[in-house]
């Protein structure tokens, strides 16, 4: 994929989108020979993003009820929205259209276009427990975390849907950081990681006078993101996975 910041942001935003709207499983594909990722819910495909170099292709289908929507909304699309939608086939199970985003502006109609597709259903977690880190994540979502009424049970479960994202096939969920040797915290304001000590993110704030990540002018950058940064990616994860294992390491994904 190209480094060209704006690709890159489309990137970025697309996944947040995607993952803060919507519950959907992410499943790798081909079209063609092109490499490319699909949202599903079931069978169902919601979005197929097609991966280029330079851009990426993303595919819609509308079906009747879907075309009676954009149709009676057509006005609020570009012209160019408006003549790919005119230009499109309409095969039995739909209008199928492709779409080039390679800017933040397309990417903002395109966005439109896929809550025509479906309505967005993601729940948020309720945020009257939560409770912050001073990396902006919520502490009672994450898998170190002592406080709260965590069970062991679901401490377990939590390990081994992390595993399943961040660490390479075949990998023991008894091994590595997210194993039987991992850290759990107090939080920042009681003692940090085993009540003892201060976590990489903490002590980096403190070393540049500092009381929170949330207040350094870098912010966000990947030392206070525990997560990977979203990208578009042929990457097979789970709804419930992404719900548990990315949403709550993502600065300003989910919850706050």
């Amino acid at each position: 994929m190209s480094g060209k910041p704006e690709l890159q942001k489309v990137s970025e935003e697309t996944m947040r989108f995607m993952r803060g709207k919507y519950r959907l499983d992410e499943v790798p594909g081909k079209y063609y020979d092109i490499d490319c990722l699909k949202f599903r819910q079931g069978k169902k495909t919601v979005l197929s993003i097609n991966i280029h170099e330079d851009h990426y292709d993303f595919q819609i289908i509308f079906g009747k009820a879907e075309r009676e929507k954009f149709e009676a909304r057509r006005g609020e699309f570009p012209p160019a929205i408006q003549a790919l939608y005119d230009e499109a086939h309409t095969y039995h199970d739909g209008k199928w259209m492709l779409i080039r985003v390679d800017n933040l502006d397309m990417l903002e109609t395109v966005k439109q276009m896929i809550m025509i597709k479906k309505k967005p259903n993601r729940k948020p977690f309720p945020k009257e427990q939560a409770v912050y880190a001073d990396c902006g994540h919520r502490c009672d979502l994450c898998v170190h975390y002592t406080g709260g009424t965590v069970s062991d049970e679901f401490r377990e479960e939590l390990k081994e849907r992390i595993n399943r994202v961040y660490n390479p096939p075949g990998a023991n969920v008894d091994e590595g950081h997210w194993g039987k040797d991992m850290e759990l915290c107090n939080g920042c304001r009681h003692g940090g990681i085993s009540g003892k000590h201060d976590c990489e993110q903490k002590k980096c704030a403190s070393a540049k006078g500092l009381d929170k990540c949330v207040h350094c002018g870098e912010y966000p950058c990947d030392n206070a993101t525990a997560g990977w940064p979203p990208k578009i990616e042929p990457k097979h994860i789970l709804a419930d996975d992404v719900t548990w294992a990315i949403l709550p390491y993502v600065d300003g994904q989910y919850g706050n």
